[in-house]
């Protein structure tokens, strides 16, 4: 392979291996198996273009041309004429398909979902980069600068994804691939000066190579190492220990961090590690009913749900009284304390609703639309403390059947539904509601419907909540919290109910008294319907998650006993925990989540003290370690070892009091001088006979006359053997070898004598043994293959043959 095509190999790899840091941005990853047949598509065309007699400054455009190309033909061939030419009609739809993509980019959060546009600019901006890193490193030759492009694509993947727990894989591929550019370019620049001559010694540029691995490799091991043993810094790509940090991403094993609720809420309910986000403490009488809502969705485009249009102001001291609450309504006010881990890392803050106080720290603006209190400039939820004021509306069955026709003002907003709705969802909604006279039993119908089979709960589904999205949960009856809440919402409102999707948590786990743990696989979504006189009110249309509210039961249900004062601390044995028993009893499903509570584990876990070292990030960071420490210790145990060989007592000839040592055996002492002295900064130099090599170890070395004269014992018996015609008796020359060792250890300097235990640099021979090795071999295998090559030609040949 010539170095031009090695050079195209290698720049296509680095770009792959960059490209990896973009896979936690998007989900599924279908799309990194488009990306890497555009990057070697880009490198093949510019190898072709390099191949023919082409200007240099032509070839990156016509490479750009070819991408584009591939890029319309994979996106937008619908388009193109005969689905192969593109055109106006083909230009029109990339152009929109790309303000597609710019309009999700703003949309969602990570992990985003896979769709055409994130797609397109995702897998289009790899392909820029890798036309551009190819560029650089093979047409023009500067594989240093390719790191540029290399670099921002690295930066944009690691910076969105904010995942630590895997940005030391990331770094681990993109810094290895750039190394290997930079060798291969290395390579190319030596072997431009002729052939390299190795001699015996193997000095010059072979040395400069090894030694610059070995300095790459160095270098890679210390900025991931560091990181694990500094952990304080914050500037680390493995993150800190057990849970903490507050740029912890949705992954498993991590906290939550998004922009958009929908991927937050889908993230948590798949991170199988249950993460605790927070726990809190209310003296209100049904904490275990009370939901801690985040953000409300009141919007439905045709799209999706999402944000309506927002005016948030500052945070104010009192909020305003919410709407729909009837003038003279006096609902009791419940205080609530809550305290958030440093695992949910969100902009908006959870609070009870309606909340009319919030006592809490930092930047926060409020929305009187839809109550929600998010971050400003940055402001994030983890590790706060705050305390919340809330009214604890409970309307009866009878008030909610009473309640009259919403205001215009809400009906106007909170009715509207896409054109796009498939008209089957207001025919399901009608035939659920049959016979039902106002819009609370109509509620409660959709209700009851969709927590009894065959409905089933799965958050494996697609976490969408367009039309489409609803038309196929209505047909498979089958999704997670999000379907349940976006599908009755939009059914409520081709009823007349003013509807919106509300986003929050569960009540969590009772931790005894009205201590309540929440944890990622209680993040839920809910509906909110509008009655005048009570206001937005929560339904539970989702089965076997949350709680019904007690205006939604059955009035032959039993009621929860609600206590006449106020709770009081719990009496030794006795236990008021409302979740499942953690015996026998519970379910197995509810066990496997973690809501079996109350047992000295969970009450760990409530005050924090999670079993960090267990948590993914820290076995991950324990595993690198211990690989990158038999890494370094390799060179260490391997040149001991040889030492030990060479320098051990062997077989000597004769008997008696008379020792001799072999041939071999003093050639491999003195091979040990040399290679000892190399370790310590003094290269070989074959052209010198051993006595001269002695004398300049020791001018080099400054040794003292004790390690000198031990060294010219061992110089003088390799002369000897290498010019005497009879060899007389010697005594062993290990000895004599440790003694000169030593001498040159007591004369290099610290940094010195660790690079010489830790990286020697006579292991350069093991590589020189194994390239010869394998150059034998391929010279033994062309060989073999000329000789069967020219047995069967000649048995071919031979019937043609004259006389």
């Amino acid at each position: 392979m010539t170095t031009r095509a090695k050079l195209t190999v290698f720049a296509a790899l680095a770009s792959t291996l960059v490209m990896c840091s973009l896979l936690p941005l998007l989900h599924p990853n279908g799309w990194a198996a488009h990306s890497v047949l555009l990057i070697a598509a880009a490198a093949a065309i510019g190898a072709g273009l390099r191949r023919l007699p082409t200007p240099r400054i032509l070839i990156v455009p016509l490479q750009l041309l070819g991408v584009v190309y591939l890029v319309m033909l994979g996106f937008v061939q619908s388009s193109m004429a005969a689905g192969l030419l593109p055109g106006p009609r083909a230009l029109d739809a990339l152009g929109s398909l790309l303000a597609q993509g710019g309009s999700d980019i703003q949309q969602y959060s990570i992990p985003a979902p896979a769709t055409a546009g994130l797609r397109l600019v995702v897998v289009g901006s790899v392909a820029l980069i890798a036309v551009l890193v190819d560029a650089l490193a093979v047409t023009y030759r500067r594989a240093a600068a390719a790191g540029l492009p290399l670099l921002a694509l690295y930066s944009v993947g690691t910076g969105l994804s904010g995942d630590s727990g895997t940005a030391w894989l990331w770094f681990l591929l993109a810094g290895g691939g750039y190394l290997a550019l930079l060798h291969t370019e290395g390579q190319d620049r030596i072997s431009r000066w002729g052939r390299v001559f190795h001699g015996t010694g193997r000095s010059g540029s072979a040395t400069t190579a090894h030694g610059s691995r070995q300095a790459g490799v160095v270098a890679l091991a210390v900025a991931l190492l560091l990181p694990v043993f500094v952990p304080h810094m914050g500037l680390g790509l493995i993150g800190g220990f057990g849970n903490g940090g507050a740029g912890g991403g949705g992954g498993a094993g991590g906290g939550l961090k998004a922009l958009s609720p929908v991927v937050a809420l889908t993230s948590a309910l798949r991170n199988t590690d249950n993460t605790i986000l927070l726990n809190y403490t209310s003296d209100g009488p049904r904490a275990d009913e009370m939901y801690l809502r985040v953000a409300a969705l009141d919007e439905f485009d045709g799209v999706e749900w999402k944000f309506g249009d927002q005016e948030p102001t500052a945070l104010p001291a009192v909020l305003p009284q919410p709407d729909g609450l009837a003038a003279g309504a006096t609902p009791p006010a419940v205080h609530t304390s809550v305290k958030v881990t440093d695992s949910l890392s969100s902009e908006w803050l959870p609070l009870p609703y309606p909340a009319t106080t919030v006592e809490v720290r930092g930047r926060w603006r409020f929305d009187p639309v839809t109550r929600m209190v998010t971050g400003d400039n940055g402001q994030k939820t983890n590790g706060l403390s705050y305390e919340v004021t809330s009214l604890d509306v409970q309307p009866t069955a009878d008030q909610l059947r009473a309640a009259g026709q919403a205001p215009k003002d809400i009906t106007a907003k909170y009715l509207t539904l896409p054109d796009t709705l498939p008209q089957e969802v207001k025919a399901t909604a009608l035939e659920v509601t049959a016979g039902k006279t106002n819009a609370y039993d109509r509620a409660l119908a959709l209700q009851t419907w969709f927590t009894s089979p065959p409905f089933k709960y799965n958050t494996k589904i697609d976490p969408g909540t367009g039309p489409d999205a609803i038309k196929k949960f209505l047909a498979d009856k089958e999704g997670f919290c999000v379907h349940f809440a976006a599908t009755m919402a939009a059914m409520a409102r081709s009823l007349n109910i003013p509807a919106r999707v509300a986003i929050g948590f569960t009540p969590g786990q009772a931790m005894g008294g009205n201590n309540r743990l929440v944890r990622s696989l209680d993040y839920h979504a809910w509906p909110e319907l509008y009655f005048p006189g009570s206001g937005w009110t929560r339904f539970e249309p989702t089965p076997s998650r949350g709680s019904a509210p007690a205006y939604t039961r059955d009035k032959n249900a039993p009621e929860p006993t609600a206590p006449t004062q106020q709770p009081t601390a719990t009496p030794t044995g006795a236990s008021t925990d409302p979740s499942p028993s953690s015996g026998e009893s519970c379910d197995p499903k509810l066990r496997r989540i973690g809501e079996c509570g109350g047992g000295p584990q969970d009450a760990a876990l409530g005050n924090g003290q999670d079993a960090w070292w267990r948590s993914t990030p820290v076995l991950a960071s324990a595993g690198v370690v211990v690989l990158l420490l038999a890494l370094l210790t390799t060179p260490m145990l391997w040149r001991t070892r040889i030492r030990r060989r060479r320098l051990g007592a062997g077989r000597y000839r004769g008997g008696g009091d008379r020792v001799e040592m072999t041939d071999d055996q003093v050639l491999a002492a003195w091979q040990e001088l040399i290679d000892s002295a190399w370790d310590l900064g003094i290269p070989p130099d074959d052209a010198r006979t051993p006595r001269r090599t002695v004398q300049r170890l020791a001018e080099s070395a400054d040794l003292d006359a004790e390690a000198t004269a031990a060294a010219g014992r061992v110089a003088l018996a390799t002369e000897q053997v290498m010019y005497a015609r009879a060899l007389g008796p010697m005594a062993p020359l290990g000895p004599d070898v440790r003694a000169a060792r030593e001498g040159l250890l007591a004369r290099t300097g610290r940094l010195g004598r660790i690079r010489a235990v830790l990286l020697p640099a006579s292991l350069a021979r093991v590589w020189w043994r194994a390239a010869d090795r394998v150059m034998a071999l391929r010279q033994a295998a062309r060989e073999r293959t000329a000789r069967v090559v020219g047995t069967v030609r000649s048995a071919v040949t031979k019937p043609f043959r004259r006389g």
